[in-house]
């Protein structure tokens, strides 16, 4: 999953990389600026407040990252802050069930800020920010119809898997996280040029960090930093931020091929709604098949839907129909003229008691547009 975070880069390009780029070294003892070290200072403090199951170190680049967030992108942390309570609960749970550290949360923080929608310049998209092809190794359906990177329950499983199999690979929650943003090839090539083995311990790597591509060597700093202020935003100025709540919703079965929008009319809800609860359904609408396809509708609609689809799939289904006969119709009552040698719009039109506009519009021409022997024209009733 080589570089293809959608929050990482908004962050890094403006501040730790740019140094790199504008010719400067990073370094772990780079200093921030007095209101940040203050509010690091006293967040120091009371760090032991919070209980914590992955590990958390305070050095100079998880301090940097903290005042990166506290000042220049105080305002993007708090966006995904208030994200966060739509998702925090299903991923903590997820994450609990599999017996992984919960705190894993903050990486899908870094990740994507909590937008199941999100979509990377390298073309990762989801809370996780999947690329396609390891999506798809990780039992998501991608299509033209369904992109279940953007289903969160079902992205957060693949992700948790996916990170399972790092952990077991490396031995390390922080090293599964480097892997994660940079793929574990060349984790496991560090990591064996340095330690002499791919499995290793956390501290390792601090170890291997200076190995690693840019982006990589600053994600873990940045995913503890995120946890930091996530887990007490109260010691970092954002204990104002009010979180979204979940979206709960129910599931009913919706036969293949139906618009959303019919969904919506007959829960009684906005087509948007049904969106913001489908966001893997890309075209707004069931995939084609034989099957029925689950849709999520807000909780507590499942009667309504069960009440009022048939009778709206059947007004739909007949206002189609309609729609399709009036536009035979049409068809049938425009003429067709050929074009005869020193005709010209204004005869033909004159011929046909129609006007050269109603021609042109006709036929897609425009004013200044020339017809010639032989064309065949539409001539509007």
């Amino acid at each position: 999953m080589e570089f293809r975070s959608a929050f990482p880069i908004a962050v890094l390009l403006g501040a730790v990389l740019g140094a790199t780029a504008a010719g400067g070294e990073v370094r772990d003892n780079a200093p921030v600026s007095t209101a940040a070290a203050g509010i690091v200072r006293e967040a120091s403090a009371a760090v032991s407040d919070a209980t914590w199951d992955i590990p958390v170190v305070r050095n100079a680049p998880v301090e940097r990252f903290i005042g990166i967030f506290t000042e220049r992108q105080q305002d993007r942390m708090a966006l995904y802050l208030k994200r966060s309570g739509r998702y925090e609960g299903m991923i903590r749970a997820k994450l609990r069930e599999r017996g992984m550290p919960e705190d894993l949360l903050y990486l899908s923080m870094i990740e994507s800020g909590f937008n199941p929608t999100a979509r990377s310049h390298a073309q990762a998209v989801g809370l996780w920010q999947f690329i396609e092809e390891t999506g798809q190794r990780y039992g998501l359906r991608v299509d033209a119809y369904v992109d279940e990177r953007k289903h969160p329950e079902k992205s957060t499983d693949a992700a948790l898997r996916y990170l399972q199999d790092l952990h077991g690979q490396f031995g390390s929650w922080y090293l599964a996280a480097a892997a994660y943003n940079s793929g574990e090839g060349r984790v496991a090539r560090v990591m064996r040029q340095v330690t002499g083995s791919e499995k290793g311990a956390d501290d390792d790597f601090w170890r291997i960090r200076g190995r690693l591509p840019s982006e990589t060597r600053e994600y873990v700093p940045l995913m503890v930093a995120a946890a930091l202020i996530g887990k007490e935003p109260h010691k970092y100025g954002l204990g104002g931020v009010q979180r979204w709540m979940p979206l709960e919703s129910d599931e009913v079965q919706v036969p293949a091929g139906t618009r959303l929008a019919l969904v919506a009319e007959a829960v009684g809800v906005s087509e948007q709604e049904l969106k913001r609860l489908n966001p893997h359904l890309v075209r707004a609408v069931t995939p084609p098949g034989k099957s029925d396809y689950a849709v999520r509708v807000p909780r507590g609609r499942t009667p309504q839907y069960a009440a009022n689809f048939a009778g709206v799939q059947k007004r739909a289904a007949e206002k189609a129909v309609q729609e399709r006969r009036d536009e035979q119709r049409r068809l049938a009552a425009m003429r067709r003229h050929t074009v005869r040698r020193g005709e010209s719009l204004w005869t033909i039109a004159r011929r046909y008691d129609t006007t050269v506009k109603r021609v042109q519009s006709a036929n897609g021409l425009g004013s200044g547009s020339r017809i010639r022997p032989g064309q065949r024209l539409v001539i509007p009733s």
